[in-house]
């Protein structure tokens, strides 16, 4: 998976004010009300959203509520299938269709992130019993017609907007902020509430409406999660998980350079891409090398400009990685020195990239002693804060490329003081990354907790040093252990800590 970052495109999502809107516009063609129950359409259906955002400025809180609403459409059994960013940090969900106006509970089955998609089911299927599921076509050809159907703005009538394919490629999915998978453009309008709906052609559905540009920056262009993506997320969740993508987490530049190619000693083929960077906690972190030229992938040939033909069309390298599943195995065919090796590489899931995007459905961790509030880095914090730190902001911005992750698998940042006269003067020290306690490297919460709890009667000071301050914080230990429950109850402050799990999802 491409780890690069998304700023131009927004989330089709209704309003609700946690994502990027995205303003109203004028569709291509006017949106088309349908009659209630016509049977190409019984089983798309609108889904109402309540949810609790995380509250990352005070972790101990329960979050701030808000809602939203989408579009999902049957699958099968009582499977509904629909966005991951329509249900994300859902406490409650309902679910309508355009003949029956009855909200009837729901809940998440799957959810997947990575790939913003999630399949919800009905409480009580009985009253979906009799729709009949949508079925799947495949990868619609560059200029033909589609239709995007769905619930847009709020509406409680199904409506379509009708577009023409016009871009099939490799692209950022906006939800996490730095997964890219295959998407294909449309020139239909998707509006907020579309999210999650069919976009379909001869009566089959060709992909899930997600995304769209922001009207400033382009008119009447909209995304779809094409068809095999969405296969996969299906076939991925059918042993009742879900595994995340596989990445072989390297990044590569094109040789097309005739005497760069000839200094390598390639042949005049138009094969093979340069390995620019690999990831030592990577899948090909043990068998790649910077410098490496890759020549094939499962006995096919890669372009020199990353292009690999995938049933008989030519789409972006990763797309052969991403259809395989964790636990697969791929054949490199690679160069080094001159000389054709190939290798066997086991899949696996890139962890380090996860604390860079957009993360949900997880309450935020955090620990606090003696008005000291510590949590992990991950893009939610650096938003909350609003962190503009320079050295927070240069190991957030080069924690993969600097390999920050090897020696700091969470980067542990000194959020806020809460004021107390036991820490006094103490506020110039926030926002700051954590680097030791009385001595002890502090890699993760885990490691700051213990580091914290440990006593010395030879030292009678908490000594904590930060990265970007030459003057180490300083607490006499007797006073921040007799300020600690006062400073908790002053606060209302339930736990002094939770470590959670390890920040994935």
């Amino acid at each position: 998976m491409n780890i690069s970052r998304l700023f131009v495109l927004a989330l089709a999502l209704c309003g609700s004010s946690i994502v990027i809107p995205i303003r109203a516009q004028e569709p291509a063609a006017a949106p088309a009300e349908l009659p209630a129950g016509g049977a190409e359409f019984e089983g798309i259906v609108n889904i109402d959203v309540s949810m609790l955002i995380p509250d990352f400025r005070e972790p101990w809180n329960a979050g701030q509520p808000s809602g939203g609403s989408g579009t999902g459409f049957l699958i099968g059994k009582n499977r509904f299938l629909t966005n991951a960013h329509v249900v994300s940090n859902a406490t409650k969900l309902v679910i309508r269709t355009s003949d029956d106006p009855e909200p009837h509970p729901a809940r998440i089955v799957f959810i997947a992130h990575d790939c913003d998609l999630a399949i919800i089911e009905a409480e009580d299927a009985v009253h979906f019993e009799k729709l009949k599921p949508l079925t799947f076509g495949g990868i619609p050809r560059l200029n033909t017609e589609v239709i995007a159907v769905g619930y847009p703005i709020g509406g409680d009538r199904i409506s379509v907007t009708r577009g023409v394919v016009s871009r099939i490629d490799f692209r950022p999915y906006s939800h996490t902020s730095v997964d890219s998978h295959l998407a294909i453009q449309v020139d239909a309008a998707i509006n907020p509430g579309n999210s999650g709906g069919p976009v379909m052609q001869n009566g089959k559905v060709v992909g899930v409406a997600f995304q769209g540009y922001s009207g400033r920056v382009a008119q009447n262009v909209g995304y779809m999660i094409p068809v095999p993506v969405i296969q996969r997320f299906l076939k991925d969740v059918e042993d009742g998980k879900y595994d995340h993508y596989a990445d072989l987490a390297i990044s590569d530049f094109p040789i097309e350079n005739p005497a760069q190619r000839k200094a390598l000693g390639l042949a005049d083929d138009g094969v093979g891409v340069m390995v620019a960077d690999v990831e030592p906690a990577g899948s090909a972190g043990d068998i790649l090398k910077v410098g490496d030229v890759v020549l094939t992938f499962d006995g096919s040939p890669v372009l020199n400009n990353g292009l690999i033909r995938v049933e008989g069309e030519l789409m972006d390298m990763n797309e052969v990685v991403e259809r395989k599943f964790v636990g697969n195995k791929i054949e490199i065919g690679y160069q080094r020195d001159g000389k054709k090796q190939s290798a066997e590489v086991m899949l696996k899931r890139f962890t380090p990239y996860v604390k860079l995007g957009e993360q949900y459905n997880q309450r935020p961790r955090y620990l606090v002693y003696a008005g000291l509030v510590f949590q992990p880095m991950d893009r939610n914090l650096m938003n909350a804060h609003n962190i503009r730190e320079p050295v927070v902001n240069y190991v957030f911005d080069n924690y993969l490329t600097d390999k920050i992750y090897v020696e700091r698998p969470e980067v542990i940042i000194l959020t806020s003081v809460l004021p107390d006269e036991v820490n006094t003067y103490l506020t110039p020290y926030e926002r700051n990354i954590v680097d030791e306690v009385n001595g002890v490297k502090i890699r993760s919460m885990a490691d700051l907790k213990e580091a914290l709890a440990k006593k010395d009667e030879a030292k009678p000071f908490v000594e904590i040093r930060l990265l970007e301050k030459e003057r180490p914080l300083v607490l006499r230990r007797d006073l921040a252990e007799e300020a600690h429950p006062r400073i908790m109850k002053k606060y209302n402050i339930a736990e002094d800590s939770f470590l959670g799990g390890e920040g994935e999802e």
